[in-house]
């Protein structure tokens, strides 16, 4: 194992530490008893509005403290690797950012997120603390797998911070931001396709094996068993199979809809290689007669150092386009408009 660390022990707690010392006008750190935790909030407390709090295991950077910021989360929590934050440190979360206006916990499916969340909320709520929370389960690779019960969570989750973010942003009430946020989870679908394996620094070991020529098509963020494991096809067909033969039939669109493609690196995908997957996926839907509305291409949620890529697709609406548009400003995605 070759990692530029020091104990992996304090990888969290490191980590977080280097990035508020690099972005202090973004975002501060929360103090926790534990160290294999932190919780990021904005550097500038908003008041006024509904409060997001989203987060889970470390190691899929800049997912989630990479969107804290104007527009998007008032609060990230970083569990330990791979790892659900406990529902103390998501509690510290919520009552920092709390204005009396509620908070909504963006929660992705995973049992241990989901069970800690959750648990969170219900301390939260015996304090005063109005709470919501949405689930997001954008993958359609699996519909069971090891760390869930239903479908997972993935980069979808990210259109969902930069929506029902705006959404809060904007002023709308916790109940109106919540179904905000229901709505895009609704509306999106993710599938993604790894090329290598990662390492967990704690395990030492990568957490699976692939051959040189093999991939694994619907893994999971953590390394999870995806459908199938095949031989390495060339860009456009890898691209094809996971949008034509998943995603677009899991949730069809039609002639004429319109939406925004997310084309996410896991870690170890140089961008080159993520571009030409957008390429195909372009080609596509603009065959299907689906109107592109907005595209983003880059590492928007990794599994630290996995070699592979991730598709996701939001079928958007007038409101859903308005908040998408809307200013954003973080470390991970900055729209200025």
């Amino acid at each position: 194992m070759k990692k530029i660390i020091n104990d992996p022990k304090n990888i969290v707690d490191e980590m977080a530490e280097g990035l508020v010392l690099a972005y202090p006008r973004y975002v501060k750190r929360v103090a926790l008893a534990e160290k294999d935790q932190a919780v990021i909030v904005r550097s500038n407390k908003k008041t006024g509005k509904a409060a997001l709090v989203s987060g889970g295991g470390s190691g899929h950077e800049p997912s989630h403290a990479g969107y804290v910021g104007e527009g998007m989360l008032d609060a990230a929590v970083c569990g330990a690797m791979f790892t659900s934050p406990t529902p103390d440190a998501v509690f510290e979360a919520v009552k920092a950012v709390d204005v009396g206006k509620g908070v909504l916990l963006v929660i992705k499916n995973y049992t241990g997120d989901v069970m800690n969340f959750e648990m969170a909320g219900e301390m939260a709520e015996a304090e005063g603390i109005k709470t919501a929370k949405v689930i997001v389960n954008d993958d359609v690779a699996v519909m069971n797998s090891t760390w869930t019960v239903g479908r997972r969570g993935i980069a979808g989750t990210v259109l969902v911070h930069k929506i029902a973010g705006a959404a809060a942003e904007a002023g709308l009430d916790l109940e109106a931001v919540r179904n905000i946020g229901e709505r895009v989870i609704a509306n999106v679908r993710s599938m993604g396709i790894a090329l290598s394996p990662c390492t967990v620094p704690a395990a030492g070991k990568p957490g699976f094996e692939l051959g040189d020529d093999e991939i694994e098509i619907g893994l999971g963020i953590h390394g999870e068993p995806g459908v199938a494991r095949g031989k390495l096809k060339a860009a456009d067909e890898l691209a094809e199979h996971i949008l034509a033969d998943y995603i677009l039939k899991d949730n069809p669109i039609n002639p004429g809809e319109e939406v925004a493609v997310l084309v996410n690196g896991l870690g170890g995908t140089p961008l080159m290689e993520q571009f030409i997957i957008n390429r195909r996926v372009h080609e596509i839907l603009t065959k299907k007669g689906v109107k592109i509305y907005a595209t983003n291409v880059g590492n928007y949620m990794t599994a630290i150092e996995m070699a592979g890529f991730s598709v996701s697709i939001l079928k958007l609406d007038a409101e859903l386009k308005k908040f998408y548009d809307a200013r954003a400003d973080t470390i991970a995605w900055r729209n200025l408009g």
